[in-house]
């Protein structure tokens, strides 16, 4: 529990690669490794003079070509005016007993942003009177430092106790200081943590538990949290005793607060739990029950725990179960009742919700009396309400429309109310103010129509993928597109770490895309979540080949269907889906004509020595294990180039501050195609983090990069 290839067909393809001819392709590979590695290890030196050298060339070069076009310009100022329009929905979060609402905000006057707060009742007014709690651009003027807020974590019943979250440039890595709400300013000699990867919670307003990442021996190959530590105000946090101790081998351990409701009068018992995750995906949890003894709760390691409702836990299960004679389906919602473990007797389980085969619990949220499931059904949404009757658990559709994706905003296990949106390719944002006792939705704002939505299309087709498993994407096109397949086509994918594409308004892309005469497209590949746990794992280790297959299956769908043609045919995708274009445009270059790959990961047969990817073996497998080595190898992009093939144009983006997937990726990749004679676009934001751009001037520039560059490719 964490807070198909055929085995003989896994087995013969392994026999043939490593005893049959390619196994001396596969020792010339272990070759190409080394000689690749002797010249451009330089490359992982993240702030290496040679290696900023390099990349500021290729910066220099990139913009030239880019800010040179006419478009450039206008189309940053088009996405600047939609990212500071006055008119977007001011999102709240829930605070207190349901009577504050506080909002992050960025526009042209605070481009970092302002933490504020309001009350419910103003907030629902429209005209809401803002009391600014941290103003970040103020602070960074302050102290000279380029801040970016992360987040507030607030002691729970406390009104004045909180930790504020704040990274340089926009990296995973945080600085972490104390602060006073009611006096609106950090706490001099308060707690404070400098910049790391720890991790960081509340026990008592004198006391916090961390997870500390400041010494070799603290921290995980992934780089994360080894050890939990309890520390009291005043006293060093070097000598805070450590109370839980993972394994250097895990990939992390953390820490939580487990509140459990006491009768009348009876305020309730705080337990501390321990999470020990040993894979990305697999882990136990601890408790520290009425004996004062540490016991594991025995639930699958790969169960996903999505909190605590009613002092128990509720989890979703990522593989079949079997709990005491009674068998619990892969991707369920599942009530572990904690009642007898914590005196030091046993769990007991009952279902909640059982997806079918087509749906996935997309996303779990709670209020005082009732947990709502957001669930995907053939990836659109649906929200469900549940609560426990005398008969078992009782459930009611709230009244969304079902077509697009519906998003919980803010809930409260302390009150009814929550904050709700629904959203479609054509359809904006509308947030609703639900009332889980009454059952009454409510309207509070809704996104102005950007554009006419009149004029498109928005429609599910499938493509056929290579092994006969059906592949669903979105296309949104102008109701009087022309099947020409003359029509530039942007498609985007993910496919991985069980995250779903869903439907979003395409405000930006309409007006910098569709309305140019683009069409956008959106694949549901294997390796999603889209389908529940079964969908993600067909894709993972050995076979995430099938992820690539997939993507390819859509984009010859296109063309076949006469929507495009490889020559205006481009792909986008980031992180993992930056992976994923980079293997299909080396494997299948001949159907695209452009290729966004940003922070990506491309040197698969090193990227787990590279900052968090030691964390990520569960997902891509381990490329120092025999076993899995020729199936990375197989796909890893940058090992794949050849030299006299004709590849499209790859424009390259990441970030020199991303402390997750590191720059060499796509600088490597790069560089190795500069030396080969193939074209590329490369740009490496000095400052930014794994998120791109920290201000909305910032964002535009980067949004004016990659249209620009789409332009370019596939409509001139």
């Amino acid at each position: 529990m964490r807070f198909v290839l055929f085995p003989v067909l896994r087995f013969t393809l392994l026999s043939f690669l490593l005893f049959s001819p390619l196994s001396e392709a596969l020792a010339q590979g272990e070759d190409l490794c080394e000689e690749l590695f002797k010249r451009h290890g330089f490359l992982e030196e993240v702030k290496g003079n040679q290696a900023l050298d390099w990349v500021r060339a290729q910066n220099e070069r990139t913009l030239v070509r880019l800010k040179e076009d006419p478009r450039f310009s206008k189309i940053k100022a088009q996405a600047l005016e939609l990212l500071d329009a006055k008119d977007r929905i001011v999102y709240g979060s829930f605070q207190e007993e349901g009577r504050a609402v506080r909002n992050f905000w960025q526009d042209e006057k605070n481009p970092k942003g302002i933490l504020r707060q309001t009350t419910l009742r103003r907030y629902l007014s429209g005209k809401p009177q803002w009391e600014i709690i941290l103003d970040i651009d103020a602070l960074s003027a302050q102290e000279g430092e380029n801040w970016v807020y992360e987040g507030i974590d607030q002691l729970e019943g406390d009104e004045s106790h909180a930790l504020v979250f704040l990274s340089r440039g926009g990296k995973d890595a945080n600085v972490v200081r104390e602060f006073d709400l009611v006096k609106r300013e950090f706490v001099k000699n308060g707690f404070s943590l400098p910049e790391s990867k720890s991790s960081v919670t509340w026990l008592d307003q004198d006391t916090l538990i961390v997870g500390p990442t400041f010494e070799e021996s603290e921290v995980t190959h992934s780089g994360y949290p080894r050890v939990v530590k309890l520390w009291k105000r005043g006293a060093p946090l070097q000598s805070a005793p450590i109370i839980f101790e993972g394994k250097k081998e895990d990939v992390s351990v953390s820490a939580g607060i487990l509140k459990r409701e006491g009768g009348v009068g009876d305020p309730g018992k705080k337990y501390v739990t321990f999470g020990e995750s040993y894979t990305f995906f697999d882990g136990d949890v601890f408790l520290i029950n009425d004996k004062g003894e540490r016991v594991r709760i025995p639930c699958p390691l790969d169960a996903d725990s999505e909190g605590s409702f009613k002092g128990n836990i509720l989890l979703t299960l990522k593989s079949d179960w079997v709990f005491e004679g009674t068998f619990f389906k892969q991707g369920s919602l599942v009530y572990v009742n904690l009642d007898e473990f914590v005196k030091g007797g046993a769990i007991h389980v009952e279902l909640v919700f059982e997806p079918t085969d087509k749906m996935a619990v997309n996303r779990v949220s709670l209020t005082k009396d009732h947990i709502f499931v957001d669930v995907l059904d053939n990836v659109r949404g649906r929200l469900i309400q549940m609560h426990r009757g005398a008969k078992g658990w009782i459930q009611y559709d709230v009244p969304l429309p079902q077509m697009g994706t519906i998003s919980i905003i803010s809930s409260s296990k302390y009150h009814h109310q929550m904050f709700v949106t629904y959203e479609d390719f054509l359809t904006p944002d509308t947030l609703y103010l639900y009332n889980a006792r009454t059952k009454k939705l409510r309207p509070v704002a809704s996104l102005p129509a950007r554009f006419d939505p009149s004029k498109y299309v928005a429609e599910q087709l499938f493509a056929t993928s290579r092994d006969g498993t059906q592949i669903p994407y979105f296309v949104v096109r102008a109701k009087d597109m022309e099947f020409s397949g003359k029509n530039p086509t942007y498609l985007y994918g993910y496919g991985g770490f069980e995250i779903s594409a869903v439907p979003s308004y395409l405000d930006r892309t309409e007006r910098l895309w569709l309305s140019q005469g683009g069409v956008f497209v959106q694949a549901n590949i294997r390796g999603g979540g889209e389908f529940g746990p079964a969908w993600h794992q067909a894709a993972m280790k050995e076979n995430r080949q099938k992820a690539f297959d997939d993507f390819i299956a859509v984009a010859q769908d296109l063309i076949a269907r006469g929507i495009t043609s490889p020559k205006h045919l481009g792909i986008r995708g980031g992180s993992n889906g930056g992976l994923l274009v980079g293997a299909v445009a080396i494997q299948r270059p001949d159907l695209f004509n452009a290729v966004a790959c940003d922070v990506p990961l491309l040197d698969m047969m090193r990227y787990h020595k590279l900052l968090a990817g030691a964390s990520w073996m569960a997902e891509y497998g381990d490329p120092d294990d025999p076993k899995m080595r020729p199936f990375i190898f197989a796909y890893s992009p940058y090992h794949n180039l050849k030299p006299g093939v004709r590849y499209p144009e790859i424009f390259f983006e990441t970030s020199t501050a991303d402390d997750r997937v590191h720059p060499a990726h796509a600088r490597k990749m790069a560089r190795y195609m500069e030396e080969l004679g193939h074209p590329f676009l490369y740009f490496e934001d000095i400052d930014g983090g794994h998120g791109g751009g920290i201000t909305h001037e910032e964002s535009a520039e980067s949004i004016a990069r990659f249209y620009t560059y789409f332009f370019q490719k596939l409509k001139d």
